[in-house]
């Protein structure tokens, strides 16, 4: 090959590998003001219930994190917004209590009836419970949910649910750690950018996603 073919060829090669991290970059800012965009809206329409996203729980207490998202489930059932809250999440070796037992447990505390509240104690990750969800849902015959989260955790969530069968839409936490430093929500969005992409390649989730704090 004469050497103005190998210019043409590294030119060629040069101007592909910049589109394509054009591309990338074009992506990944996309997703990061989606992500965005959706943490800063509320919708708090009529639904068949309120679903609170597990986190950390210590021997039946919910974590910080865990206990903002219930705080804020309870002020939407107090306020109409649905007949009932359903907990979700799943346990970790060796713990006596899952993350929706200990949130039933805390909300029966605050006085909430007891047929007023479900809990689907299955899944290590956002994508298993949100299965699980949709199956309980289509058992029971709702169909339109309010999922209460972090901002950072809103898309995904919803995304995953709708994925499941759930008409959804997100009321996030406004409290807790997740939302306390500009650190935090950096780190969070950053974190919940590559497990979209990778929920969007692949459907799946990307391993263990349990908030830090809390």
């Amino acid at each position: 090959m004469t050497a103005a073919r190998l210019r043409r060829a590294a030119g060629l090669l040069a101007r592909l590998v910049l589109a394509a991290g054009l591309a990338a970059a074009l992506v990944v800012g996309s997703t990061v003001f989606r992500i965005w965009q959706v943490a800063r809206h509320d919708s708090r329409p009529a639904s068949d219930a309120i679903v609170v996203l597990g986190s950390a729980q210590y021997d039946g207490r919910p974590s910080d994190v865990l206990r903002a998202r219930l705080e804020h489930a309870l002020a939407l059932l107090r306020s109409g917004v649905a007949p009932r809250i359903v907990t979700v999440g799943g346990s970790r070796p060796g713990d006596r209590y899952t993350e929706a037992g200990s949130g039933r447990l805390w909300l029966l505390g605050q006085g909430v009836r007891d047929d007023q509240v479900v809990a689907v104690g299955v899944g290590d990750d956002t994508l298993q419970s949100m299965r699980a969800l949709g199956a309980t849902f289509g058992e029971r015959g709702w169909r339109t949910a309010v999922l209460v989260t972090d901002p950072w955790h809103a898309l995904r969530s919803e995304r995953m649910a709708e994925d499941s069968g759930i008409a959804a839409v997100t009321s996030p936490t406004r409290s807790g750690p997740v939302v306390r430093t500009r650190e935090t929500e950096v780190r969070y969005i950053a974190r919940e950018t590559g497990a979209l992409l990778y929920y969007g390649l692949f459907h799946a989730s990307p391993g263990q996603e349990r908030p830090g704090p809390g």
